[in-house]
């Protein structure tokens, strides 16, 4: 049955995996279409064809190697106007991406080209897939915040302590010198709903908390809902000392003690709170990306020392299923474990919606960042009277797409290895 758990965790990534990529190529899809745009392939994953179906003009398949998706395009870059061999291995690379990208232009629909689309539209077209991952991201984070809501601790009592222990005391059962627990002592169980602590109405068990804490000594009304009823005690928090963290490090405070804990719950949150997480998630994600030669230089160490992985830093395909596997495997409650799963594929999004708007071919913000330049070169024209110049040759960037391309895949090796011989452990 574990094993199969395992399996299904995988699956539930590699589903969403393959959603996420599919519904990003459909962000550059519909808008091309829209503008005209002859688009000859959409495929998912990369690799072998595993299956593809021809519908129109368009080519629709799945690939074996679910890394990511690509739409193929006619005339993503000005035809080629050189002339002559091309000489050295930069030029001859420049010159085939020239050759492949004018292969793409068929005869009679010169007019269906991305490069002649307006900037703004060029924009739209690049910019659609990444905004189809940051949208499904902010959808999962809402479903989670707002239709399963956010573990917290809820106003109900689940345990009542029966006596104050001290804060260090290795002991966790009474002894026969130990003073009761205030709670115990004024007759709060378990179960009993804290309604009003000290005369002031309790919506959350932080706000009951921080009224005990602060009057340590003190009688406090108290009134809890139990059994339908409402029930009057009193209750008179005892001092005790209690470790806080502070700025990064631990303190001991005297504060007001009960003995009481809160049952935790899922509690729904307001519908902005998804958005708000999602925009949380990708200033990790830009953080860790600022940091990332740091963080692959860690886990390369990992690999070949004692060094445990960053459990924070960055994970390939394997890793995130692996995880998933072992999310869904735990011996914890189904609502527990879905929670975990969608915030992977939540995180997921959102770290595909900020890798994607990197200002760098071959991502989706490098092409941006040309349909911007090209806008601004005409602009500039415009103002000082000149001549409206051509459109930009994105092919001359190609040995530095080439540089960026051999960089993504050596850190997708490095990440893969690592996840396949040393994975981030989570459970311990």
């Amino acid at each position: 049955m574990e094993t199969l758990l395992y399996l299904g965790g995988i699956l539930f990534m590699l589903v969403g995996l393959g959603l996420s990529i599919g519904l990003h190529e459909i962000g550059h899809l519909v808008p091309a279409k829209l503008f005209g745009v002859r688009v000859g392939q959409y495929m998912i994953g990369f690799g072998p064809r595993l299956w593809s179906r021809r519908i129109g003009e368009t080519e629709y398949g799945v690939k074996a190697l679910p890394l990511g998706g690509f739409i193929s395009m006619s005339g993503m870059y000005p035809p080629s106007d050189v002339s002559g061999p091309a000489k050295g291995v930069f030029r001859t690379l420049v010159q085939d991406a020239r050759t492949a990208n004018d292969e793409t232009i068929a005869d009679g629909e010169q007019h269906r080209v991305f490069y002649r689309l307006p900037v703004w539209k060029r924009i739209v077209v690049m910019l659609g897939g990444p905004l189809m991952n940051l949208v499904l991201g902010i959808l999962v984070f809402t479903v989670l915040a707002s239709g399963i809501g956010i573990q917290q601790a809820t106003t109900t009592v689940a345990a009542v302590s029966e006596c104050v222990l001290p804060a260090a005391s290795e002991p966790t059962e009474c002894g026969p010198g130990d003073p009761p627990a205030p709670a115990a002592e004024a007759g709060i169980r378990p179960g009993d709903e804290l309604v009003s602590v000290g005369g002031a109405r309790t919506e959350t068990f932080a706000e009951a908390s921080a009224i005990i804490q602060a009057s340590p000594g003190e009688p406090l009304p108290v009134v809890v809902r139990r059994d339908g009823e409402e029930v009057h005690l009193t209750l008179t928090p005892v001092t005790a000392e209690r470790e806080f963290a502070e700025d990064g490090r631990t303190v001991v405070r005297e504060v007001g003690y009960v003995g009481v804990s809160a049952q935790v719950a899922y509690v729904a949150q307001p519908i902005g709170t998804g958005p708000a997480l999602a925009l949380q998630q990708a200033g990790a994600v830009t953080s860790m990306i600022a940091t990332l030669p740091v963080r692959l230089w860690d886990i390369g160490v990992a690999l070949f020392t004692d060094r445990e992985r960053d459990p924070n830093g960055p994970l390939s395909v394997v890793g995130v299923g692996r995880i998933a596997g072992e999310v869904a495997a735990t011996d914890a409650p189904v609502l527990n474990r879905l929670v975990v799963l969608l915030n992977l594929l939540g995180a997921l999004n959102i770290a595909l919606f900020v890798f994607n708007m990197i200002p760098l071919l071959p991502l989706d913000g490098g092409h941006i960042v040309v349909a911007l330049w090209d806008g601004l070169r005409r602009a500039w024209a415009r103002l000082t009277g000149r001549p409206e110049p051509g459109p930009v040759d994105a092919t001359r960037l190609v040995p530095l797409t080439v540089i960026v391309a051999a960089v993504l895949i050596g850190m997708g090796a490095l990440l893969l290895i690592a996840d396949l011989v040393k994975p981030v452990d989570l459970f311990g």
